[in-house]
């Protein structure tokens, strides 16, 4: 089994704002006392999301009309802060596929691209014209592609950068190491059964 070759994602997205949106913020860690990371995605943006009562903030994320939305456009150096994994897992079990923003911490640009999410940076302007469009119209889809480094949504597009390893390994296939040992498993005990020691 090989890993897939992430050329593009497609869906709809959701805005969430703000610039220095830390890992805390993405996943608090009073959620992180767990064996496995199945079930992070229920505690995304918990606490921007819920009161302490559990109530509703109305964020974007629990709206209606975002429901399903597998993309997510924030602010500049999303994901700073702790080097947590558990939160690009929290976006993955959440269902989040790709992110925008206007960069990204590196440790957390590292995890996401590990799991497959590639983080693409886009200028504060073309990020505008992208949340405008979907605030217009939720129902729109994006597309990031990261061959070609654009995002388009129906007739229109947008330039993106993502760093060249990170682009490489999605579209290669080789974005998960452990997955690549997993796969390589036959030839590392070949390997192990020749050595003389």
């Amino acid at each position: 089994m090989s890993l897939d070759k992430i050329t593009q994602v497609s869906g709809r997205a959701v805005h969430v704002p703000g610039d220095d949106i830390d890992t805390d913020q993405i996943i608090p860690a009073r959620f992180m006392r767990c064996v496995t990371f199945d079930g992070l995605g229920e505690f995304l943006f918990h606490d921007a999301r819920f009161g302490p009562n559990k109530e509703s903030k109305n964020h974007p994320l629990d709206r209606p009309e975002h429901k399903g939305a597998t993309i997510v456009i924030s602010g500049d150096n999303f994901g700073c802060g702790s080097s947590r994994e558990h939160a690009p897992q929290a976006l993955h079990k959440f269902g989040i596929r790709a992110v925008i923003a206007g960069n990204f911490a590196e440790i957390f640009f590292g995890n996401a691209t590990t799991l497959g999410i590639p983080c693409v940076s886009v200028a504060k302007e073309d990020r505008e014209k992208l949340v405008a469009t979907i605030q217009a119209n939720p129902n729109v889809e994006l597309t990031v592609d990261i061959v070609a480094q654009r995002v388009r949504y129906g007739d229109n597009e947008v330039p993106c950068s993502i760093r060249e390893a990170a682009r490489k390994a999605l579209t290669e296939g080789q974005w998960d190491p452990i997955g690549q040992l997993i796969e390589g498993r036959d030839a590392v005990a070949k390997l192990a059964a020749a050595l003389p020691y």
